[in-house]
């Protein structure tokens, strides 16, 4: 299939269009997919989430989920998945731990490209191992959107466009290919998903492996984990979380010096990210209120160990992109 969003694909601005694109899409996979079983990669984001609830509605029991926890997710990411996914809607889930897998192949390893690739390999292999395990299994599903084919294009790779390893026979099945991200939360709202799920900010395939520019370390990784949950907490409180698309923290593999206890210290620092978009391919910064601001560093200071310093990044795409690597 093409790459190229089809001229008959009207832009999704409504209920009664994403509807209608629902009724289509569960036709399509119906025909696609007849009896056979699909793997889904289920990080619980919006994608991946509107995507499972697609083939549900089209497959049932028929689809396979699997939420791999690779060390790179937000603070109890993966208790939410489970809870929102296994307990209340009855899907079929696998959980696999595949934290010391994913780090140990991160280790020492910088370029930002290879980091990616890295990540897209182990996922492709994890799924793979699983879909071995299984009987049935004839397609894979991913929650692939419109950007992240068009970032794919001499920008940047995403790990959910390539290819599966050649001894499996999996077709892929990618039903919000060619929606961006505004259209894939009207379709989630038509297949009735809690708007706190559908309204989720954006999150990267590649996880905070992204957020933590340089080579990963675990240390880092719970800096920024424990950062990016502090200022979701402090947007939540202050109402920001419903007029900002997409809010995080980066800590990069560098150090600064500052002082603590009257003593000199030299520790890695927090950098705060906040932008407006409708379909990710432009953004703009969103000013965020300097006792909103304060209070976000403060509590980063006092609360996330190994850290001094915290920054803002006020920088739109273009230049830069959405997110530092």
């Amino acid at each position: 299939m093409s790459d190229i969003r089809p001229e008959s694909l009207k832009r999704i601005t409504n209920q009664e269009l994403a509807k209608k694109f629902v009724d289509e899409s569960v036709k399509e996979l119906k025909a696609q997919i007849g009896d056979k079983k699909v793997l889904l990669a289920l990080s619980g984001g919006v994608d991946s989430s509107v995507t499972a609830a697609l083939l549900i509605k089209a497959i049932g029991k028929n689809l396979v989920c699997v939420h791999v926890n690779h060390g790179l997710l937000r603070k109890n990411e993966s208790e939410q998945v489970i809870k929102t996914f296994k307990d209340e809607l009855g899907a079929t889930l696998i959980y696999i731990d595949a934290v010391d897998r994913f780090l140990d192949k991160l280790a020492n390893v910088s370029d930002p490209e290879t980091k990616r690739k890295i990540i897209g390999k182990e996922f492709i292999d994890v799924f793979a191992e699983e879909a071995r395990k299984l009987e049935g299994i004839k397609f894979l599903a991913q929650g692939t959107i419109y950007p992240d084919i068009l970032e794919s294009k001499g920008i940047k790779a995403h790990h959910n466009v390539g290819g599966l390893p050649e001894d499996l026979n999996f077709e892929l099945v990618e039903p919000v290919k060619f929606l961006y991200k505004d259209e894939v939360r009207q379709v989630g709202l038509a297949l009735g998903l809690k708007e706190e799920m559908v309204f989720r900010q954006p999150f990267p395939g590649p996880g905070l492996g992204v957020r933590c520019p340089g080579a990963i370390t675990r240390d880092r990784l719970e800096q920024v984990r424990e950062s990016d949950a502090i200022l979701r907490e402090e947007f939540k409180k202050c109402g920001l979380s419903s007029k900002v698309w997409q809010y995080f923290t980066i800590v990069p593999d560098y150090k600064t010096v500052g002082i603590k206890d009257n003593k000199r210290t030299f520790l890695n620092f927090v950098v705060i990210r906040a932008v407006n978009s409708i379909d990710a391919t432009s953004a703009t910064v969103e000013e965020i209120p300097y006792d909103v601001l304060f209070k976000i560093r403060d509590r980063i200071l006092n609360e996330v160990k190994g850290i001094n310093r915290v920054l803002v990044d006020i920088t739109p795409k273009p230049t830069g992109t959405i997110e530092w690597e």
